[in-house]
């Protein structure tokens, strides 16, 4: 329900918004405006999100087939099962959900986001196969969809390719930060999440938590002794080596347990079409009306509300100019790349002004939450979403105050 009232809510909005402007300041283009961006973001829904990825999800479901046949999968959920369990207390032990979700949590920390989508959407079926009612969430699809949308990420790659592009004389200088601000979401999102579900803290979890840190720490502490060139030349090579180390392993791995590697990638392969065709609806009626709403100038009234709000209190402004991609990410990752480029090539700020080196932080502390939700639960046909929303909302507002203060603790 709550996700039928966001999306009912954006076209009200917009609509008010665009009424106004055009009755109150005149502007006779508005309307056509809003027209043109439903038709636009109609057709870019399909044809530049849900048709590129259906080749992915052909390949990588053909490939995680291979991974199930060969037990890589299986051994994924035994090695992780204790952490595992404690977070997603309903899945049961050793469920191939486990290893899938972990997949996912993995492509994602490498930046790999076209490989994270289908392991993600194998999961949530899955985690669909367990549900006793399809139509409305369960709490393990809610915590794994609120990580999801933290974009847990250990490699900002794209995001040093940004900066690369528009002239950065220290593109990988956001390289620490934009790992700390969304390792803060992510725990933010565990706690919001864990709070909401009653999930018990007890010294296995913890100690699973704190061991993860240290291990991240251990590798910033490495890559934060590498100079400028070796970072770049780092994040280049990383995600991608890893990535294609975990296709070839998969394929050997399916060799050694004697699997017939084609036909197994071919019957996997084959449920990508229909993964996408149910997607379709979802992200076309969501990217729609996140459109929409961008187009009225809602987006603009809200961050300049939000500057008022942050002078009067006497805070410092100096973050505001980015503000619009931290409010723009929950709904569109496009939308905030934009807006992330547009400070880049801003002759007064650029890529290495506060502004911009805050707006490569939010752009990398948090995903799309209201996109993923719709591709996500729309691909199984969730209809309850239940807290998942806010749960994910409040991860990202939480996610949001650690970036700001993040880039004044590394920048100012």
């Amino acid at each position: 329900m709550a996700l039928n009232y966001v999306w009912i809510a954006f076209f009200i909005i917009a609509f008010i918004i665009a009424l106004i402007k055009l009755i109150v300041f005149g502007d006779v283009e508005i309307f056509k405006k809003l027209s043109d961006g439903i038709f636009d973001s109609a057709k870019s829904s399909v044809m530049d999100v849900a048709l590129p990825l259906a080749g992915t999800m052909v390949f990588f479901l053909g490939l995680m087939n291979i991974a199930e046949k060969a037990g890589a999968v299986r051994f994924l959920a035994r090695f992780l099962n204790p952490l595992m369990k404690r977070i997603f207390p309903g899945v049961p032990d050793g469920h191939p959900a486990m290893g899938q979700m972990v997949m996912n949590f993995s492509a994602n920390m490498l930046g790999l986001d076209n490989a994270a989508t289908p392991f993600g959407l194998k999961a949530m079926e899955s985690l669909q196969e367990i549900n006793p009612d399809k139509e409305k969430a369960t709490n393990a699809q809610i915590m794994f969809l609120v990580l999801h949308t933290s974009g847990l990420t250990l490699i900002p790659l794209s995001i040093i390719a940004y900066r690369i592009s528009a002239g950065s004389v220290s593109p990988a200088s956001i390289f620490i930060p934009c790992v700390i601000g969304t390792l803060m979401t992510t725990l933010a999102s565990v706690v919001v999440v864990s709070i909401w579900q009653r999930i018990r803290w007890d010294l296995v979890l913890v100690g699973w938590i704190v061991s993860a840190l240290a291990g991240v720490g251990v590798l910033l502490f490495y890559i934060n002794g590498l100079s400028a060139e070796q970072k770049e030349i780092f994040s280049k090579v990383a995600g991608n080596l890893v990535l294609f180390v975990i296709v070839v392993s998969f394929i050997l791995g399916g060799i050694w347990k004697k699997v017939h590697v084609f036909d197994a990638f071919i019957e996997g392969a084959k449920g990508g079409f229909d993964v996408v065709l149910k997607i379709i609806p979802y992200l076309v009626g969501m990217l729609v009306a996140i459109r929409v709403f961008r187009d009225s100038g809602a987006l603009e009234y809200v961050i300049s509300a939000l500057a008022w709000v942050i002078r009067a209190l006497g805070f410092d402004t100096d973050f505001v100019p980015a503000l619009p991609v931290a409010i723009m990410k929950p709904f569109s990752g496009s939308g905030a790349r934009g807006m992330m480029l547009d400070i880049f090539k801003n002759p007064e700020l650029g890529p290495d002004s506060f502004p911009g080196l805050a707006a490569s932080i939010f752009q990398g502390s948090a995903d799309t939450t209201f996109y993923i939700i719709a591709l996500y639960f729309g691909s199984v046909g969730i209809k309850k979403v239940r807290y998942s929303i806010w749960a994910g909302m409040i991860a990202d507002f939480l996610g949001v105050i650690a970036a700001i203060i993040i880039a004044y603790i590394f920048f100012k």
